[in-house]
């Protein structure tokens, strides 16, 4: 086995494409009745860990993963810091825009519906951030594109502001919430590179700040608000799912390969087990919550994380057996565009009024429904990308 700094790393692929297709699987469950508890995100209030609840920390974790090799790839490629930080604000933007879209998709009463305005919406991220041929001739096409891309998605927030609907920040939204968590990791692994002594205790610092944001240790009076930079979303526990994945990479270059079988994976069974001490330890002062971001709901999550993908590598990186997954590819490494693409098909299937029978929409019919159209929007993707229509930002 190749070092992980030399090729391509299967398991963050994998990880990442299983990742994208539950997350499809959980977003489409919702509307579902008679399904078990526990397979649901759990109420505000509600003291429990439903597997709905650990599927997006889980893509955090996967993107800090991501933030490393895709850092030193640019660095490899020459660019310079300046330019890597221009690609980490654009990018930042980019997610933040469409999360802020995503989540004022809301129709107007009498004007634009919510399906429209999904389309219209899809549209424009699709003309906007889709990956257009790098030829001479093509430049121009692109550049027009483009343009019309941005002035379809001003259009729309001009609209919803003349007609007493505009734009809320709310809690940013999904792509949102990873654009700030995205923002926050690869800022700090500029300054913190390979160092695995380094990368460590940032891990431990925004832990901490996370156990602190949710215990008023620092009152506002005190410049808590300051220190806390309270216009970061999460109280930092996001982040803190981020910077477990920007680790986890940190430790894999390190000791992942040849020379250290099994030495990687006991690493992250170790910090499992740490996390899950953490989790116990937390739990009587905290509910497990994912609405409320506590420090328990993140220590229980990166119990299973750091041993399971610990797993997943010996899977797919030391035994070759990447090729398993192969199906569900194009979620690891289109992962955007199969997320934007349920937007279409539940736009176009409101608007045709097509419906699935009673016998889908509850108990385990309705979960193999849920499933198969799951791995539907990710074929579909896969589809998508062959025919050369992809967004990247």
């Amino acid at each position: 086995m190749k070092s992980p700094t030399s090729q391509r790393v299967a398991a963050v692929d994998v990880f990442r494409a299983l990742t994208m297709l539950l997350m499809l699987f959980v977003n489409d469950i919702a509307g579902l009745e008679d399904v078990p508890h526990w397979l649901k995100h759990a109420g505000a209030n509600e003291d429990m860990l439903g597997f709905s609840d650990t599927i997006f920390p889980a893509f955090l974790f996967c993107m800090g993963m991501s933030v490393p090799f895709a850092i030193q790839s640019h660095y490899r490629k020459g660019d310079t810091t300046r330019q890597i930080i221009a690609h980490i604000f654009w990018r930042t933007a980019a997610l933040v825009t469409m999360g802020l879209f995503t989540l004022n998709s809301g129709g107007i009463e009498g004007g634009l519906s919510h399906q429209y305005f999904t389309l219209l919406m899809v549209t424009g991220f699709f003309l906007v951030w889709a990956v257009y041929p790098k030829t001479e001739g093509f430049r121009h096409q692109s550049f027009i594109m483009k343009t019309v891309g941005v002035a379809l998605l001003a259009f729309l927030v001009l609209y919803k502001d003349l007609n007493g609907e505009p734009f809320q920040q709310g809690w940013w939204g999904i792509l949102g919430l990873i654009g700030w968590t995205y923002a926050i990791c690869a800022g700090i692994y500029l300054f913190t590179h390979d160092s695995l002594l380094n990368n460590s205790m940032v891990w431990l610092a925004v832990i901490l700040l996370s156990v602190i944001s949710h215990s008023n240790l620092i009152p506002d009076d005190y410049g808590g608000r300051v220190i806390l930079l309270p216009f970061i979303p999460s109280d930092w526990t996001l982040h803190a799912f981020g910077m477990s994945g920007v680790l986890t990479s940190v430790i894999m270059q390190k000791y992942a390969g040849r020379n250290h079988q099994g030495k990687f994976t006991g690493i992250l069974c170790v910090m499992g087990v740490g996390m899950l001490i953490a989790a116990f330890c937390s739990h009587p002062y905290w509910a497990v919550s994912k609405i409320q971001a506590t420090p328990s709901w993140l220590f229980y999550c990166l119990a299973t994380f750091f041993p399971l993908f610990g797993l997943f590598y010996r899977l797919t990186d030391v035994k070759g057996k990447a090729s398993w997954f192969d199906i569900i590819k194009p979620a690891g490494t289109a992962t955007l565009t199969c997320y934007i693409i349920p937007y279409l098909w539940y736009s176009i299937q409101q608007l045709s009024g097509l419906h699935y029978p009673a016998l889908l929409s509850a108990g385990i019919p309705g979960l193999l429904r849920s499933l198969m159209f799951s791995l539907v929007i990710v074929l579909l993707g896969g589809l998508f990308v062959k025919a050369k229509i992809r967004l990247k930002v």
